[in-house]
């Protein structure tokens, strides 16, 4: 990774690029109980749905759905990238 030394002000402020290197991201999972209704995705929607209302007032970056294969058939599970929000936007 290159330094952000390397870029002048005027080139940072040109390119966008920010003073900040490293960020904080947030995130959790979710997957059906492992069984015969494991890979109703619905259901794990509606699961994902209440988990992001209960945080409340968040910003969603990324919604990632993975997909495993048990004994029981498709196992999905979705990992959900999060954070709250700045007031420095």
């Amino acid at each position: 990774m290159l330094s952000m030394l390397r870029y002048s002000a005027a080139t940072r402020e040109r390119l966008k690029v920010s003073e900040q290197n490293t960020w904080t991201m947030r995130h959790f999972s979710r997957a059906n109980p492992k069984g015969p209704e494991q890979g109703d995705v619905p259901a794990l929607l509606r699961s994902v749905v209440d988990s992001i209302e209960e945080l409340g007032n968040v910003e969603i970056y990324d919604l990632i759905m993975h997909n495993e294969i048990t004994e029981d058939g498709h196992w999905p599970s979705i990992t959900v990238y999060f954070d709250y929000p700045s007031n420095d936007a």
